[in-house]
């Protein structure tokens, strides 16, 4: 490695506003241990120019999620990590780095609360009022919690989406089928490449051109179209001949969908991922991207009626779709209830991806486990691919994921790698990457987290926790309970956020990241916590009375008080 701490790649001096971040690579320290270290560079990470998709904004995806809530909060965290004890615990409002106490080796490094507003006050106007004020940040989910790893973060659990769709419909491949889709920024840009690992041809939608070429860039496009009746040859074909492409089309969903559906084009599968949740973030018909910014800003109420309005034609072609015959699911963008406050009534009619695909994996305990090489060396990716698959050599569905990902995916930022894992599986990978780094197989330690989108940690009634066997789809306290026990178990980090990929009003979740140094400390804290935090989410399924998941508490020792009496 040549790479060291000097290459945290602040290109302009602290306080001086917008400047390049990247995160140092190699072994050696600015922070006083890799405890703090690790936060410190996740959160440079996250602002990436590979990563970001407006960094000068400290903007990271989903249009306005950000890492820290102005450059001169950065400057504070930066110094305020570097300057951390082994026994402190930094404090973290929404973006903002509001103290340091006295904790114990134990209690996370960092601790942060992102957008969270009182019941009345959950509005996006309020919110928005409060940020104009400079009170708060939109923390999205990873890009506030400092563990966003690009595109590939979404990836996963998208191809997991795509291949349940498969499996119910298709035979347990798309291959032969068109799906279209909607949005190519940071989460959506996984679809195209999810789609095409399935084995199915898609048509990818969104308004900027420079997305698409990205995605290109990076591998998760195949190509791009010339225009609308260009994109239809193209996809039809590949449909014809059971052929796996993805194809990007520069257009407005709101009137390429409908138009799809008017020509009869044989779309199989329809889903969206542009960033619905925020209308302020989705172009209605009628403006141009350069105008984007400025109009959203200066008329906010007119844009947001003009967007649902755009939404809600985007969705009655969706329920067309599906009418017609084709699978048709909201990704976790708040899409049908945006649609629905533009005015269309049938904006319900096709279900969230969550009930329709993967609850049965929640109620495992299963979902996106992820790390990233502080080191920055793709070469200790690849050991530790090699080692989920030592570990789990009967996993074949896991072993295609792991072989697909080493071959097809471009990192963005810090070498990192995702995989589906659940209830006593992921300590048995916390614990080897930490022997690797005690050993010296791996050059560095390995930051361990996940998407919010998990088992345990979400309350949210248009996505992760719709349509809950016992009606519980708004109770808010689990993901409050799993972020109490992450913090008691040991975690590096820990972070509450409201709003998520759904809006404010919409959700809470809560997210944990734990470092894997080698240490001996490290593996008692990761054979904590990465038993606990799934655990949270067979025990809330237990809760709502789902049989798998109380198969799997008993099998796997899960205590039940409930059981117990």
């Amino acid at each position: 490695m040549t790479e060291t701490a000097a290459d945290h790649a602040v290109t302009t001096p602290a306080g001086s506003g917008p400047r390049t971040v990247r995160a140092a690579r190699g072994t050696t320290l600015s922070a006083k241990s890799w405890q703090t270290e690790a936060p410190l560079r996740m959160l440079m990470n996250n602002l990436d120019p590979e990563v970001a998709e407006r960094p000068e904004d400290l903007v990271v995806y989903g249009g306005t999620g950000k890492a820290a809530r102005n450059w001169q909060a950065f400057d504070a965290i930066v110094h305020a990590l570097r300057d951390l004890e082994s026994d402190e615990t930094l404090l973290v409002q929404s973006g903002k780095p509001v103290g340091v106490f006295r904790t114990h080796e134990w209690a996370p490094r960092v601790l942060i609360a992102n957008s969270n507003l009182v019941g009345d006050w959950a509005t996006w106007p309020e919110f928005r009022k409060l940020e104009a004020e400079g009170l708060t940040m939109y923390g999205q989910m990873t890009a506030g919690s400092w563990i966003y790893i690009g595109t590939q973060g979404i990836l996963q659990g998208t191809y997991e989406t795509f291949a349940a769709v498969a499996e119910k419909r298709f035979g347990g491949t798309l291959a032969g089928t068109i799906t279209l889709t909607g949005g190519c920024g940071g989460m959506g840009g996984a679809q195209p490449l999810a789609v095409t690992l399935n084995g199915g041809a898609a048509i990818v939608v969104d308004v900027d051109r420079a997305r698409l070429q990205r995605r290109v860039d990076h591998r998760y496009l195949d190509e791009l179209a010339d225009d609308l009746d260009d994109a239809v040859a193209r996809v039809t074909a590949a449909k014809a001949e059971r052929r796996a492409l993805s194809v990007g089309l520069v257009g407005n969903a709101a009137t390429v969908f409908p138009e799809l559906l008017r020509r009869g084009v044989p779309i199989d599968v329809v889903t969206d991922q542009t960033s619905a949740h925020d209308p302020l973030s989705y172009l209605p018909e009628g403006y141009g991207v350069d105008e984007w910014a400025a109009r959203a800003e200066s008329d906010p109420e007119t844009f947001t009626a003009d967007s649902r309005r755009a939404m809600a034609k985007q969705v009655e072609a969706m329920v067309g779709f599906q009418d017609a015959g084709a699978e048709v699911f909201d990704y976790g963008n708040s899409i049908r209830r945006e649609a629905e406050l533009g005015g269309y009534d049938r904006a319900f009619a096709f279900p969230g991806f969550v009930p329709a695909y993967i609850r049965p994996l929640f109620a495992e305990g299963k979902g996106p486990f992820r790390w990233a090489a502080l080191s920055g060396d793709p070469a200790d990716i690849a050991a530790t691919d090699r080692a989920i698959l030592e570990l789990f050599p009967e996993d074949e569905k896991l072993r295609r994921w792991i072989t697909a990902a080493g071959e097809k995916i471009q990192y963005e930022g810090l070498p990192a790698r995702i995989c589906w894992l659940g209830y006593q599986e992921r300590h048995l990978a916390g614990l080897k990457f930490n022997e690797m780094v005690a050993s010296g197989e791996l050059s560095a330690p390995i930051a361990i987290g996940r998407d919010h989108l998990d088992s345990g940690s979400v309350a949210s009634p248009y996505r992760e926790t719709e349509a809950m066997a016992d009606g519980s789809d708004a109770i808010a306290d689990w993901p409050l309970l799993n972020a109490l026990l992450n913090t008691a178990s040991g975690a590096t980090w820990v972070s509450i956020h409201h709003g998520g990929g759904v809006g404010i009003g919409r959700s809470i979740h809560a997210g944990q990241v734990i470092v894997a140094d080698g240490t001996d400390l490290a593996a008692e804290k990761i054979a904590r916590v990465l038993v606990n935090d799934p655990g949270t989410g067979v025990m809330r399924h237990v809760d709502a009375g789902y049989e798998r998941a109380e198969e799997v508490a008993r099998e796997r020792g899960l205590r039940v008080p409930m059981w117990e009496v």
